[in-house]
């Protein structure tokens, strides 16, 4: 059962099965074991296919904010539990002016183990609220040492740690109720441009669209968060 849920993802992610060692280079290929960003000669794209932002996203900040930025993001890559805590920060920076949207983008090849764990994120949402899922998210990225090396046994207990009811949590994680919507959620990042992980997009209230190139360092992301709020 759950070999086939995994084949599930790996259906529409065969589009960049090649470009998914690229990627898993630039990505995760360094030899000092730091973040590195992708090349992107058009950072300032307007023809990004982003699916809009709604009500029905993980929003972490002002909804209302300046400017926002929409991360793709997989629990068992390195460089996302590194720019997770860059994209607190920037939350907390620029304070009702910068608001953070997560998305699932759990990339099978490289993070078998990622698929169920953003499943488990949604069921902490479903159980908590907004509120849950950016906790259990938290409790994800500050658990696993990256690359598919969390327990899955671990998945009920941060949802305890969370303050959720845990039988709920398993009944909700075993049905596998939000695996079509994680796979939903890969597919329109694979439409958005994103062939690794962290991919994330500052999206400005007159339309612009710019990108992150991968784990950038928060002095970089300031830089350009700060060039458009002027």
């Amino acid at each position: 059962m759950e070999q086939n849920q995994q084949n599930t993802f790996l259906i529409p992610l065969a589009i960049v099965v090649a470009g998914g060692f690229v990627a898993a280079a630039i990505y995760f290929g360094t030899d000092s074991g730091s973040p590195t960003t992708t090349i992107n000669t058009d950072p300032q794209n307007t023809e990004i296919n982003l699916v809009p932002v709604t009500e029905k996203d993980h929003i972490l900040g002002s909804r209302d904010a300046t400017l926002v930025i929409v991360e793709y993001s997989d629990t068992e890559c390195p460089f996302c539990k590194t720019f997770h805590y860059t994209m607190k920060e920037i939350v907390q920076t620029y304070d009702g002016e910068v608001a953070w949207v997560y998305r699932h983008f759990p990339i099978a090849q490289l993070h078998t183990k990622a698929i169920k764990e953003a499943e488990a994120t949604e069921c902490a949402n479903e159980l908590g609220g907004n509120q849950a899922f950016w906790k259990y998210l938290d409790n994800i990225f500050a658990t696993t040492n990256s690359n598919n090396s969390l327990d899955p046994s671990e998945l009920p207990k941060i949802a305890t740690a969370v303050g959720l009811d845990v039988t709920a949590f398993n009944s909700c994680l075993s049905s596998g109720r939000y695996t079509e919507f994680v796979k939903k959620s890969v597919a329109e990042a694979i439409k958005a441009g994103a062939l690794g992980t962290p991919y994330s997009i500052i999206l400005t209230k007159d339309g612009q669209k710019i990108l992150i190139n991968g784990a950038e360092p928060i002095a970089m992301v300031k830089t350009k968060i700060d060039a458009l709020l002027k």
